[in-house]
């Protein structure tokens, strides 16, 4: 489950990967292939549908608006939210994607999945990201939990359409 947002002091901020450090096409492309458009912003810009500020990632409608400088562990997680959520959320979605417990579980397993899709990213990099960010999880770490407590968040996105038996994203949204 995720926890509280990192404020952005300390040594979280120097060391997470963030969108420049990848670069825009991988991560648009991605994105694309859930119909879900990146629009990126200027430094300076406070970025639009952004839950917790700053320099995260934010969702209105099919744009997920970032910065050079977002850490790619929250353009994933907010694009986990566009593909999990229901389709009657998804056609009214402005900053908070809301949703229950399991989804948000669904959401965090999807967007270590989706890293594996970036060269450069993986999934190892991912969990230590969302780690030094503040992502808090019962096994003290997101690697933990995905490899050894997700395995009602793997079901929940396989029973949702969202991922195949081997667990590889389908790249479809919910549509229930």
């Amino acid at each position: 489950m995720r926890g509280l947002h990192f404020d952005g002091v300390g040594r979280a901020e120097d060391t997470v990967l963030r969108c420049a450090d990848l670069g825009r096409e991988p991560l648009a492309s991605l994105l694309a292939r859930y119909g879900l458009d990146i629009v990126w912003l200027p430094l300076t810009s406070q970025i639009p549908g952004s839950y917790w500020g700053g320099r995260e990632a934010g969702l209105i409608g099919r744009r997920l608006f970032a910065r050079e400088d977002t850490p790619i562990h929250s353009a994933l997680h907010e694009a986990g939210h566009y593909v999990c959520m229901d389709a009657g959320r998804r056609a009214r979605l402005h900053t908070d994607a809301g949703g229950e417990h399991i989804e948000e579980n669904g959401v965090c397993y999807l967007q270590i999945l989706l890293a594996d899709e970036l060269a450069g990213v993986e999934r190892a990099r991912l969990c230590a990201d969302m780690d030094a960010w503040g992502y808090t999880f019962r096994l003290g770490s997101s690697r933990a939990w995905f490899e050894g407590d997700a395995e009602d968040a793997r079901l929940w996105l396989l029973e949702n359409g969202l991922i195949d038996r081997e667990s590889r994203p389908i790249w479809k949204v919910r549509q229930e």
